[in-house]
């Protein structure tokens, strides 16, 4: 787990910023991009952690990337003051900020160490920061992990769908027929890894042959395949 001291050494300074939203409090984490300051609950803006009971595969091996990235916001949290701007307010009523503690901002200190990714469906504040630890391979790009969204989604199929055995089975148009259409745009390829589908915004997502096109996650696996994972 890096210190904070440790983390001062990356030179991350909070912008100064014309929000006048802002507030201040001693902080405890909750996850790896939420954490209480004070008594408000905050979401991180701009990225996204694993969630807590997510686990990734780390030299073969199963690994609580989830609860390690929330002891890493917990390191650089707990106990001190966090000043925080905000900018939004989810759909569960958190606060969304950027956040800072000694004018080390956390948003990006916990992309930067690996420990979440750029939500790059809010901002692309910080894919460079991304880059940077994916190139280096720190946190949790030192392995296979599943895009924490991806893993809520699942979630939530598992508890709404009954789950009944998946039958694999062949596509009934030809390769010439496989395009895109409308808003079906999740990409089937079959490969030497097996049959993999890629959602848009995925890792390879752009590099892959569609081989068939999905409208829905339920109907790539009903046909057989299976969710990418990223790497």
């Amino acid at each position: 787990m890096l210190a904070i001291a440790t983390v001062a050494l990356f030179g991350l300074i909070l912008p100064a910023s014309g929000t006048t939203a802002t507030f201040t409090g001693v902080a405890r984490s909750i996850d790896g991009d939420s954490l209480y300051v004070g008594d408000r609950e905050v979401r991180l803006f701009g990225i996204d952690a694993p969630e807590y009971h997510q686990t990734c595969t780390r030299d073969g091996r199963a690994w609580a990337c989830g609860a390690d990235a929330a002891k890493q916001l917990s390191s650089l949290v707990t106990g001190r003051p966090v000043r925080c701007e905000q900018v939004d307010t989810d759909e569960y009523g958190r606060i969304v900020a950027r956040c800072a503690v000694g004018g080390v901002e956390l948003n990006r200190i916990m992309v930067l160490t690996g420990y979440a990714i750029a939500y790059r469906h809010y901002s692309n504040d910080y894919v460079s920061a991304e880059q940077t630890a994916r190139t280096y391979r720190r946190g949790i790009w030192a392995s296979t992990f599943e895009m924490p969204s991806m893993y809520r989604h699942e979630g939530e199929l598992i508890r709404q769908v009954p789950q009944t055995p998946v039958r694999r089975v062949e596509p009934q148009h030809s390769r010439s027929a496989v395009t895109s259409t409308g808003s079906c745009k999740i990409k089937g390829n079959r490969g030497a890894h097996g049959w993999i589908y890629h959602l848009p915004g995925m890792p390879y997502y752009d590099q892959t042959h569609a081989e068939q096109w999905f409208c829905s996650e339920a109907d790539a696996q009903a046909a057989g395949y299976r969710r990418a994972k990223a790497r």
